[in-house]
């Protein structure tokens, strides 16, 4: 029993260390002219420590690289529980369906 629970501490910390879900968006010549353009917004050149959609982002008149904040819950109780995404926080929560104010484990995340 201890090294199971050994094997699933050592999987939530591989699991949060991985990366995040990343992207990158290449510009056609002169299309960048004033920053990097995200759903509807315009973001300057250079670093982006957070998005409105919660990726941290590079902007340059070439590419705009972005990978996400958040890691998607994957193993977690999904006959008691449901996800809900948490904007100010940038991840998502796991709560239980019939009383959302209680949180429910997650045992893996990807991102």
């Amino acid at each position: 029993m201890k090294t199971f629970l050994a094997f699933l501490v050592v999987m939530g910390i591989i699991v949060t260390l991985s990366d995040a879900h990343c992207w990158r968006k290449i510009h056609k010549p002169g299309e960048a002219k004033d920053g990097c353009e995200m759903n509807g917004k315009l973001y300057p050149f250079g670093r982006i420590e957070r998005t409105e959609d919660c990726y941290k982002c590079f902007c340059s008149e070439a590419a705009m690289e972005c990978c996400s904040l958040f890691h998607t819950p994957v193993a977690y109780d999904n006959k008691k529980c449901k996800v809900v995404f948490n904007k100010k926080q940038c991840d998502y929560d796991v709560v239980q369906k019939d009383d959302p104010s209680k949180i429910c484990p997650v045992y893996a995340r990807v991102g």
